[in-house]
């Protein structure tokens, strides 16, 4: 039997404990390292050296993508993160003006930019804001350690209890613990052998299916949009989607996603006529003049919307905070899991800049505050994946059916009103709250209509289907008006 190995921190000291190496974890790790003496990462794998798949990332090979207000919520906790991305190898797209998508309700018009996105691979993500945080001074990764329980009791976390790679019981004090563990973290169970239950959960399962695939962009191609064609969860069938989004080192990364009943194949063979056969067939057809770079098609499946209500307990503890998918999870083709995580952080930042890491009750109010964009996130998930055929889990509130009608005369406007794509895009990127959707303008503007007759091809430009056509075969997509 292992001895445990006690750590005492110095009175005087602060100190704070993250669990969990991912982006969260970093991101969290970059904001206690402004307020703590020593920053220490639990870290259960050995993370890459550099932008490289990390071993409990499986979905990183599919499309991830970091709206505006993530974005801008990373740029507060890491001043410059942004231009860092960008000199790696992202790109910053310009939203619409750099998106051809057909909504639930239609393509939108590329009008100039009213919001952006960063688009790179998640590996890349990853790697650069874990290189600016380990050169922090205060912060200390332990890799391989295993997280085995919280230390304290249910009135005040006091550090973490950990397994070493060579077997012993590791005991690091904290005045914080923050547990951005993600998707599989056991907070419920720490809590619950401190005395702290009943914490509720919820869960929606639209059985979602992702497939990816990598793909050598057309030569000439540094420039071309996002091309995406979503599903329609009015549409009494299985939602299938399809995505192109250009990547670093002049590649494409296609995702391929299927609701139960239509889930796209691990079969290399059915993923170009998959693309084909949803909605538009669009993404097959560019995909078809272009070279694919990597012969396995990778499926992943864990697409769960899971939230778990911490917010709500009826006892917390202080020195201990949960953040990012530790907190809720979503199905990925929203796009909100890093934005969420970060906006969460900025509520961490504030407080802890105002009252330190030990101040009484500041535990469950930052975790009050990170419910806010976990909850709204949750509902725009949510409301939409419980409407396809086999959709199984928490229903929805009552009156989400008017709200939901609402909403798809919005997208509908947004189709043709550059002011309702604005306050569309807003909403989506999470840069402005749903109620600017209730503003009397957006409103008169999403019953009118929009105003404008509807696309009726991708709004590909001239010069963008010459591009795609150099590698070798047409493509039937016909150029149509931007603006």
């Amino acid at each position: 039997m292992t001895r445990p190995v006690q750590l005492v921190p110095n009175v005087a000291s602060r100190r704070a404990v993250v669990i969990g190496g991912g982006m969260a974890g970093m991101l969290a790790a970059a904001v206690l390292a402004d307020v703590s003496d020593e920053v220490t990462v639990i870290e259960r794998d050995h993370l890459p050296e550099g932008p490289e798949p990390r071993k409990s990332l499986p979905q990183a090979r599919h499309v991830h993508v970091l709206w505006s207000g993530g974005a801008r919520a990373f740029e507060q906790l890491m001043p410059g993160i942004t231009d860092r991305w960008l000199a790696a190898g992202a790109r910053r797209i310009p939203l619409p003006t750099g998106l051809v998508s057909m909504t639930a309700q239609g393509w939108l018009r590329r009008w100039p930019e009213m919001q952006y996105m960063i688009a790179c691979t998640r590996d890349l993500l990853d790697w650069v804001v874990r290189e600016q945080v380990l050169k922090l001074p205060a912060v200390k990764l332990l890799q391989g350690h295993e997280m085995q329980a919280l230390g304290g009791t249910a009135g005040r976390v006091t550090g973490v209890r950990v397994r070493t790679p060579d077997g012993q019981d590791l005991t690091v004090g904290a005045d914080l613990v923050v547990d951005a563990s993600g998707r599989g973290s056991r907070a419920t169970e720490w809590l619950q052998t401190l005395g702290i239950g009943g914490i509720k959960e919820a869960e929606v399962d639209s059985g979602l299916v992702y497939a990816s695939r990598l793909y050598r962009a057309p030569a000439g191609g540094e420039s071309f949009p996002i091309v995406n064609v979503q599903s329609d969860p009015g549409d009494p069938v299985p939602g299938q989607t399809a995505t192109i989004v250009p990547v670093e080192q002049g590649r494409w990364l296609v995702t391929l996603s299927g609701t139960r009943g239509g889930e796209p194949s691990r079969d290399p063979d059915q993923f170009e006529s998959f693309a084909r056969s949803i909605r538009h067939p669009v993404v097959g057809e560019l995909i078809a003049m272009t070279t694919p770079l990597t012969e396995e098609v990778t499926v992943s499946r864990s697409t769960v919307n899971r939230r778990r209500y911490f917010e709500k307990a009826l006892a917390w503890p202080d020195g201990f905070i949960v953040v990012g998918d530790s907190v809720a999870t979503y199905n990925p083709l929203y796009g909100q899991g890093m934005t969420v995580a970060a906006q969460g952080l900025v509520e961490l930042r504030a407080a802890v800049g105002r009252s330190g890491l030990r101040a009484p009750g500041l535990a469950r109010d930052v975790q009050r505050a990170i419910a806010r964009p976990a909850g709204l996130a949750w509902e725009l998930a949510t409301s939409q994946d419980i409407l396809y055929p086999g959709a199984m889990g928490q229903q929805p509130r009552p009156g989400t059916a008017l709200a939901n009608r609402y909403v798809n005369q919005l997208v509908r406007a947004a189709t043709g009103r550059a002011q309702v794509t604005r306050a569309f895009l807003g909403v989506v990127t999470m840069s402005e709250p749903p109620t600017s959707w209730l503003h009397p303008d957006i409103v008169v503007g999403a019953l009118r209509g929009p105003g404008r007759i509807p696309l009726t091809e991708p709004p590909l430009t001239a010069e963008e289907l010459k591009v795609a056509a150099s590698c070798g075969r047409a493509t039937t997509a016909q150029s149509t008006t931007s603006r």
